[in-house]
């Protein structure tokens, strides 16, 4: 407790396998299920693996998270990458190496 109050716990606003939003029914449920997603947090982090050019979501979780609610996105560079996706790190306000401490200071200094 710092001053008799609490630091409030983080939620995880990530999209699991089994979450609605893979079986979106066309781009415009798609679109507003990452929306609805991306409107409460305070930092997007997107995986910067080579696969995330391909993702047929991933440039519109940049697109809402930059445009729509101008939020601050950082890019997490898998462990011993290669290649990694240039569209995820031209849009990164931070892009980090895969180590929870790297993770967690560039989500504190880039929240909102």
């Amino acid at each position: 407790m710092v001053n008799g109050s609490r630091r409030p716990r983080p939620v995880n606003y990530s999209v699991p396998k089994d979450d609605p939003v893979h079986n979106a029914p066309n781009q415009t449920a798609l679109y507003n299920a990452i929306k609805n997603k991306v409107s409460p947090v305070h930092c997007v982090v997107i995986l910067a693996g080579v696969y995330s050019s391909y993702s047929k979501w991933i440039q519109k979780e940049i697109e809402i998270a930059k445009e729509v609610f101008d939020k601050p996105v950082v890019a997490v560079q898998p462990w011993a990458a290669e290649k990694t996706s240039k569209v995820v790190k031209d849009n990164a306000d931070e892009i980090v190496k895969w180590q929870s401490a790297s993770v967690v200071s560039a989500i504190r200094r880039n929240a909102l």
